[in-house]
């Protein structure tokens, strides 16, 4: 959804183009919702460097560092976008992660 000065990009999870779950381990699930994030904030004529804050959402916060280092390719900001991290008990199609975001609208009203 884009409003004015915001774009607000639902929660994404690893799905891939055709709609099939990306199988494997968290780097390789956290590459592809960062693919789909970035894929709607093109969309909507922004990109990850427009990213302000992120809620990330892990069904096991032991794999947090390992997120974590494919998160800190992405958002390489000086400083990154805010973040939240919240370990969950399921997510749609059995997801290891789900981020949403919120980033600033470049583009001219």
């Amino acid at each position: 959804m884009v409003s004015e000065d915001w774009i607000f990009a639902s929660g994404q999870i690893p799905l891939r183009p055709d709609g099939s779950l990306v199988d494997g381990d968290i780097e390789a699930q956290t590459e592809q919702v960062l693919a789909n994030l970035a894929a709607v904030l093109r969309a909507a004529g922004a990109s990850l460097d427009n990213v302000v804050r992120t809620t990330v959402y892990l069904i096991d916060l032991a794999e947090f560092p390992r997120m974590n280092e494919i998160y800190a390719r992405h958002f390489r900001g000086d400083p990154p976008p805010a973040r939240s991290t919240v370990q969950v008990s399921a997510l749609p199609k059995a997801a290891r992660i789900e981020i949403d975001c919120i980033a600033l609208n470049n583009t001219p009203n």
